[in-house]
C-alpha cells in the first residue's frame, strides 16, 4: 500500500496495491497490520458502514464530541469529493481542510484520524460510500458545521445548493463550535 500525506498531517491519503487483468481487479482492502506500518498508528476499528447516495447529495461535516471517531473511507461504486477539516483546537493546521477525489476508479481511501470533521459530496450519479469507524457512532455526542462556513471556506465542486439532510441544513459555525 501506498500512503501520501496531505495538507493536515494526520490525514493519510492511503492507496491498496491494486492487481488487475482483462478479467478485472483484485486488491486487499484493509488489513490491520498493513495499515498500522503504513500510517505509524495503531487504531482498531470497531464499525463499518455503508451509505449510498445520489449526484449532488452532500453529508456532513460531522464529528463527534466526547467519542471522537477516526475514519477510513472509500468509494466502491461512483466518485465523492471527501472533505476532512481539522478541529483539534491545539494543532497547527486547526480551522484548515483537505479535499480528495475517491472513486471507484482511483480505488483511493482517506484516512481521517479522530478528532475532524468531515462530510463529502456525491460526484457521479450514485455513489456507495463505506467507512471503518475507530469509536462507536454515539448520536448524543454528534454535531454538524455546515458545509458552507465561510470561515472555512470549502471549495465544494457544487453545481448549485446541494441536497442537505435537515441536521446538515441545520449545521453549526465553525466559530461556534464548543470543542
Amino acid at each position: 500500500m501506498n500512503v501520501t500525506s496531505t495538507a493536515i498531517a494526520d490525514v493519510l491519503i492511503v492507496e491498496p496495491r491494486v492487481f488487475g487483468d482483462q478479467r478485472g481487479f483484485f486488491f486487499e482492502s484493509f488489513n490491520q497490520q498493513a495499515f498500522n506500518a503504513a500510517t505509524g498508528t495503531n487504531f482498531t476499528f470497531v464499525q463499518d458502514n455503508h451509505s449510498r447516495s445520489s449526484k449532488g447529495v452532500l453529508r456532513g461535516l460531522h464529528y463527534q464530541l466526547g467519542q471522537p471517531q477516526g475514519k477510513l473511507v472509500r468509494v466502491v461504486r461512483g466518485a465523492v469529493f471527501d472533505v476532512a477539516v481539522d478541529i483539534r483546537v491545539s494543532s497547527p493546521t486547526f480551522g484548515k481542510w483537505v479535499g480528495v477525489e475517491l472513486s471507484e476508479g482511483n480505488q483511493k481511501q482517506l484516512w481521517v484520524p479522530p478528532g475532524l470533521a468531515h462530510g463529502f459530496l456525491v460526484l457521479s450519479e450514485t455513489a456507495d460510500f463505506l467507512y471503518k469507524t475507530t469509536d462507536y457512532y454515539a448520536p448524543s455526542q454528534e454535531r454538524c458545521i455546515a458545509w458552507n462556513d465561510p470561515d472555512l471556506g470549502i471549495s465544494w465542486p457544487t453545481e448549485g445548493v446541494p441536497s442537505l439532510s435537515a441536521k446538515d441544513s441545520a449545521g453549526s459555525r465553525f466559530r461556534d463550535v464548543m470543542l
